[in-house]
């Protein structure tokens, strides 16, 4: 547990943007490890087990909680639709913003970051960048189209760079 217990907690935070939650899934990741504890003992895979299960507990506790909240989402649905319907706008972020940053600086500021994007931009982002997982992959563990998928992602990046400025970071200052 003591091995693997930061990158259970990072995994399941990242994805939920939530500590609390966060905690509450590493702890039932464990639980399940516990129970299979005499196949992994030994495991060289058991780090890609663990995240596995963190990821799909993750989504699971989203899915559940997304589902306690639809009314108030239909209720808001009128105003989503008027806000698709705006032109897009395309912002390129450039892959180098945070190079120059160390890795634990660069970490926290983006955990921060990731936790002000709205849930449905958050996901697949955190799937794509942090998991590995092709847009493809993404669609059918979240039940959404392919290209729902790449637009979500497009805006989460495009969203995350305001987020970083705001934390006193420009791009230029890198």
């Amino acid at each position: 547990m003591r091995a693997y217990q930061d990158m259970v907690f990072s995994t399941a935070a990242r994805l939920a943007g939530n500590d609390s939650q966060a905690e509450d899934i590493a702890q039932e990741v464990f639980l399940r490890a516990y129970e299979h504890y005499p196949q992994l003992r030994g495991s060289p895979t058991a780090g890609g087990w663990l995240k596995t299960v963190t990821t799909h507990l993750t989504l699971n506790h989203l899915t559940r909680y997304r589902k306690r909240w639809r009314l108030f989402s239909e209720l808001r649905s009128a105003a989503a639709d008027e806000e698709s319907s705006a032109p897009e706008m395309d912002v390129p972020v450039p892959d180098t913003l945070l190079a120059d940053l160390g890795a634990e600086q660069r970490r926290a500021l983006i955990d921060d970051a990731l936790r002000k994007l709205p849930q449905q931009q958050r996901l697949p982002l955190v799937l794509y960048h942090f998991e590995d997982m092709s847009y493809e992959e993404i669609a059918v563990k979240l039940h959404a189209s392919l290209a729902k998928v790449k637009t979500d992602i497009r805006r989460a990046r495009a969203a995350l760079l305001p987020h970083l400025e705001s934390s006193g970071i420009t791009a230029e200052g890198l």
